[in-house]
């Protein structure tokens, strides 16, 4: 059965959320259901396998916690059974998801753990030894606990697949697989995915079974929540452009697409005065986790990023978005794009240009239907302080 339709007016007591649940929710501050919360959580709750279309930041977490928390049968069975498992493409998510569903879970009497890589392993080992019911975790690192027999699968009751589709662009598709194959019993599988094509689809035919597919319909496409401006710098001046929009803006995601680039970028940013923080595989967790928890709070005003440490950042109210090196595809430029313009607020995509990347951009352009002229800008340039109020098209009166 297929559901893709804008859900119908709700509360958590009208989806059959129970009270303890529903207090806990309230003590957070949450009062009402996300639209794809209230399409999802009722048939997640009568143990529904369930494909949901939903990208970061729409309240998905909550889709699937609430369901699993609830449904969670009480009693532990071990310390190395767990009966919950979330996976998740990225340790930021994982931090992330555990957030939101950690003291909810403490609330209604259940623990949670959440385990992946780029930390002391042992330390989880741990951890886990004492026991828990639900487990937030990224594949190759469950793997790993699995194979040393840390972990068993046989008792878990509910698997959920967080963002399957950046799962799968990450090449993690066998191990997902390899994990599915080691849960014993029958489960409910939840899967939530921005796409549902390729191997998502896959992972849809072969392990959920009659799944109801929920999508919240949209009045608006993803570019065209957002402005967008493609300015063609040249080298030499090419950080400077990128300061001068920043130093304009109250929070700037800028993404690189090399952990080295970043790295510099954020040393020449910083020359230019602009506070600045990278974000990638090769930085310690505890620093990755700090640059995010400062950027999210508000304290650090730019954040520099991969594109597959950027695949953990949930953060709302980025203002700006700046491609400073340009996405290998369309698909790239609609993920990184999307981390601004949220909740019905303004958004601001730059993408710097080099001359020999015009051809590329015109051609990413033509795939999510964008036409916007690509204008020769220098760093002292005033427009580069308001490029939201800039219009680039040469019709636009002055």
């Amino acid at each position: 059965m297929t559901i893709t339709t804008e859900p119908t007016t709700a509360t958590f007591a009208a989806l059959g959320v129970h009270d303890n649940l529903r207090n806990a929710l309230s003590e957070q501050g949450i009062e009402q259901p996300f639209a794809i919360q209230a399409l999802t959580v009722a048939d997640g709750l009568a143990g529904r396998d369930i494909c949901g279309k939903a990208k970061t930041g729409s309240g998905k977490t909550l889709a699937f916690g609430i369901p699993l928390l609830q449904r969670v049968t009480p009693g532990r069975k071990g310390p190395r059974q767990p009966r919950a498992l979330v996976l998740v493409p990225t340790r930021e998510l994982a931090g992330q998801v555990a957030g939101v569903l950690n003291p909810l879970a403490q609330a209604v009497g259940h623990t949670l753990t959440s385990c992946y890589g780029g930390t002391e392993m042992e330390a989880q080992i741990a951890t886990l030894a004492k026991g828990t019911d639900i487990l937030v975790a990224t594949p190759g690192r469950l793997i790993d606990l699995v194979q040393r027999e840390v972990i068993d699968l046989a008792s878990i009751e509910v698997v959920v697949l967080d963002e399957a589709d950046r799962m799968c662009d990450m090449g993690f598709l066998p191990q997902i697989e390899w994990l599915l194959r080691h849960l014993r019993r029958p489960h409910q599988t939840m899967l939530f995915s921005a796409t549902l094509d390729g191997d998502v689809d896959r992972i849809v035919r072969h392990e959920l079974i009659d799944p109801v597919r929920h999508e919240v319909a949209s009045t608006s496409t993803t570019v065209t929540a957002m402005e967008h401006r493609f300015l063609l710098v040249h080298q030499m001046d090419k950080v400077k452009v990128a300061a001068a929009i920043a130093r304009n803006s109250q929070r700037t995601l800028i993404f690189s697409r090399t952990k080295r680039g970043a790295d510099r970028l954020t040393e020449l940013l910083r020359v230019e005065g602009i506070d600045a923080r990278a974000i990638h595989g090769d930085l310690r967790q505890q620093i990755r986790e700090r640059a995010l928890r400062q950027f999210t709070e508000g304290s650090l005003p730019v954040l520099v990023a991969t594109d597959v440490a950027a695949r953990g950042i949930d953060v709302d109210g980025i203002d700006v978005v700046i491609h400073f090196d340009p996405p290998e595809d369309h698909k790239g430029y609609l993920h990184r794009s999307g981390r601004t313009a949220r909740a019905g607020r303004a958004g601001l995509v730059v993408t710097l240009v080099l001359w020999d990347q015009q051809l590329d951009v015109e051609r990413i352009q033509k795939r999510v239907a964008l036409a916007v002229p690509v204008v020769e800008m220098f760093s002292n340039d005033p427009r580069l302080a308001d490029l939201h109020s800039w219009d680039p098209r040469p019709t636009a009166v002055a």
